[in-house]
């Protein structure tokens, strides 16, 4: 049977959607239910259901961002959103990055059974072989799939924005993949498919980039550079500067004046 999992923040949704829809008639059956979305993710994670309903308006979760991390972890994941907000661009973007159905609420029985048999038809399609469930894929058939899709790309460039934004602190790979809800094996697959580069890669680039804007400033002791950039270690930041640039940042700031 098809595996399904109930997120949302008001209980009453939760247990109208469990008992309202006739879950057998479809070959389904409710496996877990979280009432918000990082709860929602952890049962996603544990349960890997093969339909997910889920508000996307909850405390402390960026909706979309909890879709994308969905899709892109879990691509044949079929998800149906259910939101009190009736938001076309957001419609529009939740489903570019996935979703089946967008469904305001209070939906009508037969907008969620039509949510429900399509959803199942897709999943019909993709496990057409005879397998019923996402756990009887072999792990890794869906590796390139995974990471190759308009979720997985959204991912990216929300970590990216974060590091253009924190690049200052003592970041780390783990702070970045709590920030898109993603661990942190997911989020550093992604960025080597889609920047070609490590994390720490990436995060020097950035660095890098922001010290040479600094460096035309004759008043900034070239440590202090190092130090607002995010470098604890100027012997660190030195041998980064040199093999990103080919030239040390005194002769870097000797060629700008």
């Amino acid at each position: 049977m098809y595996r399904v999992v109930i997120i949302d923040d008001e209980p009453i949704i939760v247990e109208g959607l469990s008992r309202s829809i006739k879950w057998d008639k479809y070959n389904c059956e409710i496996v877990g239910s979280a009432y918000n979305g990082l709860e929602g993710l952890e049962l996603v994670e544990e349960k890997k259901p093969d339909i997910v309903f889920s508000d996307i308006r909850m405390p402390n979760m960026d909706g979309l961002s909890m879709i994308a991390s969905i899709k892109s972890a879990h691509p044949n994941t079929e998800v149906t959103i259910l939101t009190g907000f009736q938001d076309f661009e957001y419609a529009r973007s939740a489903i570019k990055l996935g979703v089946t159905r967008f469904l305001v609420k209070p939906s009508k029985m037969d907008e969620l059974n039509e949510a429900v048999e399509s959803m199942v038809k897709n999943l019909d399609e993709i496990y057409k072989d005879g397998k019923k469930s996402v756990d009887e894929i072999p792990e890794g058939e869906d590796d390139d799939k995974a990471v190759d899709n308009e979720a997985s790309s959204f991912l990216v460039n929300n970590a990216l924005k974060y590091m253009e934004e924190h690049y200052t602190e003592k970041l780390k790979l783990q702070d970045v993949a709590e920030h898109v809800y993603v661990s942190q094996w997911h989020l550093s697959k992604l960025l080597n498919r889609y920047k070609e580069q490590s994390f720490s890669d990436i995060l020097n680039n950035i660095r890098i980039e922001k010290a040479k804007e600094l460096l035309k400033d004759p008043a900034l002791r070239i440590g202090d550079v190092a130090e607002m950039v995010g470098f604890l270690d100027m012997a660190h930041f030195s041998r980064v500067f040199k093999r990103q640039t080919g030239q040390s940042a005194n002769e870097y700031r000797n060629t700008i004046k």
